[in-house]
């Protein structure tokens, strides 16, 4: 039936409105033409109770096209195979996505011949929306696989913003970052004039839980940049070349969301020495980041590199070349200062008694990293607890509690520190490990 047809009907229609047969035909008509918004106004001049049966379905059928989904479900209301199939579909419309799955598998049960699995896996699909923060919209996330929370949080919800501020002690190291990072993203002009390319690399090594990650996070903040914090399970793929797409993807997720930190820690995972892997995957995925990093085919300007590595020993010669990791910095266990520091932000906000000797506990917690001194403070907590729920009334964190604690609590970083020492003394040609036998000859009594 052509459109000229359905005008003639229409006109008939007008000038019998009674006829429930043209009226029906005019609606199939208008539907099979996908004149939706036609037939929708023209059901509103009825009554719901004037259709009946499978006309009903066909009123359904316009509603939901129509974009009416609400109307729609008043008329689906049959028990057929294929009625049940409609509800299906309004449910989904309406995102009423488990009672679509009930409507689903009653319509297949009724009829197997309606099975259909993509409908199925759209109405199974998990939704979850994210805040994007002040005066930004919610945005909505809908996972057909198996991707949980906690992996779509880590992607789509920004982390706390830190600063230094955040960071105890580091005062040196801060200062470097803040002469050769955080500068040139503040005073880009002045960089421009002499031809200075902001961003770049930094690799930061050290003892396990000394804050090279807190570290990033801060100069990020510093910078007023995006950070973006690329785990190992981002990168790395069972598939030949899927790694190095991955990797690659990243780094233009980067470029367009300038400026911007790239944060890779555990780098000895993607960046470690291929003098024995040269045909395996590991070492194709090293040549990708090198050239990543060199910014041949896109620019890198604006976005900064960040490495935090354990083993420093372990990545691969060529990062150092300038251009890459052309920074490289120590990131030693906070000294004595720094240990008061960290412990006085950590008993922060918490039932504290005035008689708490920080001092003292600074010069006893020679060695320990900031990860050690949060498990200390956590242990006494621990401790405070315990003696609160046997005497009934609240018991403050006391010195007592921090010493019997300490007693439990015993540094990490001693075992990074000893094979350090041996690399700084016997590997260290090219002067890489100056900063660490520097830090032991002044520290390594405590």
């Amino acid at each position: 039936m052509d459109n000229q047809t359905l005008q003639s009907l229409k006109i008939a229609l007008d000038a019998t409105p009674e006829n429930h047969e043209l009226l029906m035909v005019v609606l199939r008509a208008g539907f099979e033409q996908e004149e939706y918004a036609q037939v929708y106004e023209l059901l509103k001049k009825y009554n719901p109770d004037d259709f009946k049966g499978v006309h009903r379905q066909l009123v359904a059928e316009i509603c939901l096209a129509a974009d009416d989904p609400e109307l729609a479900l008043t008329f689906a209301d049959a028990d057929s195979g294929a009625s049940l199939m409609l509800k299906a579909r309004v449910y989904l419309a309406l995102d009423r996505r488990p009672e679509g799955y009930t409507a689903y598998q009653a319509a297949v049960e009724k009829n197997p011949a309606l099975e259909d699995p993509q409908f199925k896996t759209r109405l199974n699909a998990k939704v979850r929306e994210f805040s994007q923060g002040k005066d930004r919209p919610r945005l909505k996330v809908i996972s057909n696989d198996d991707t949980d929370d906690t992996e779509l949080t880590r992607l789509l919800v920004p982390g706390e913003t830190l600063t230094f501020k955040e960071v105890g002690g580091l005062e040196h190291i801060k200062k470097q970052i803040h002469k050769k990072i955080i500068l040139p993203f503040q005073k880009p002009t002045l960089f421009q004039r002499f031809k200075k390319r902001v961003g770049g690399g930094i690799l930061l090594y050290g003892p396990p839980g000394c804050g090279k990650t807190l570290l990033a996070r801060a100069t990020a903040g510093e910078c007023q940049a995006t950070f973006y914090n690329v785990v190992i399970s981002d990168v790395l793929d069972m598939y030949i070349g899927e790694s190095e797409r991955k990797l690659h993807a990243v780094f233009e997720q980067a470029r367009s969301n300038l400026p911007a930190v790239l944060f890779f820690d555990e780098m000895e995972a993607l960046g470690g020495k291929r003098q024995y892997t040269r045909e395996g995957t590991s070492s194709k995925l090293v040549s990708q980041f090198l050239s990543e990093m060199d910014g041949f085919s896109q620019s890198n300007q604006g976005v900064l590199i960040l490495g935090a590595t354990n083993v420093p020993w372990s990545i691969d010669a060529a990062f150092r070349r300038p251009g890459r990791f052309d920074r490289v910095l120590f990131v030693p266990p906070p000294d004595r200062e720094a240990r008061a520091s960290i412990l006085k932000f950590l008993l922060v906000d918490r039932p504290v008694a005035d008689t708490i000797n920080i001092d003292y506990l600074a010069k006893q917690t020679s060695g320990f990293s900031g990860a050690d001194l949060t498990d200390l403070v956590e242990t006494s907590v621990d401790e405070a607890i315990e003696d609160t729920l046997e005497q009934g009334s609240e018991v403050p964190l006391t010195d007592d509690h921090l010493k019997r604690a300490l007693r439990q609590i015993k540094p990490t970083t001693l075992e990074w520190l000893t094979t350090a020492r041996n690399y700084a003394k016997y590997s260290n040609e090219s002067g890489q490990y100056n900063d660490v036998l520097t830090f032991l000859k002044k520290h390594g009594k405590g």
